[in-house]
């Protein structure tokens, strides 16, 4: 089992950046697969970003050269960097991780302003 808190969230205006934090209650050195979602008012939650134990990455292609994930080990926390936002970014980002099955975040609000 383990815990998940979000945080780095806010309000940005285009072109801007934010850096995500998920950090976990437990070690993730073993976590194969971490991840991060979203999800805007009336739409479905979205894969943003994952990364694998072994440092795998895989983007969605809407963030594909602007947002970077990593995770830190050593402080049992995930990253994402987001640069160049556009408004279209806006949305709650969750992170999830897969162990016995799905834990996910409460989420963090990203607002980006035109």
């Amino acid at each position: 089992q383990v815990q998940l808190a979000e945080s780095g969230g806010g309000l940005v205006q285009a072109g801007g950046s934010l850096r995500l934090s998920c950090a976990a209650s437990r070690n993730i050195f073993r976590i194969n697969v971490m991840g991060w979602y979203r999800q805007a008012p009336g739409n479905q939650r979205e894969l943003v970003a994952q990364i694998t134990s072994g440092g795998t990455t895989n983007y969605a292609d809407s963030v594909k050269g602007r947002f970077t994930i990593s995770r830190d080990a050593a402080k049992n926390t995930m990253y994402l960097q987001m640069d160049s936002l556009k408004p279209e970014d806006t949305a709650v980002y969750f992170c999830l991780v897969l162990i016995d099955r799905d834990y996910w975040g409460q989420g963090t609000q990203v607002t980006v302003s035109s």
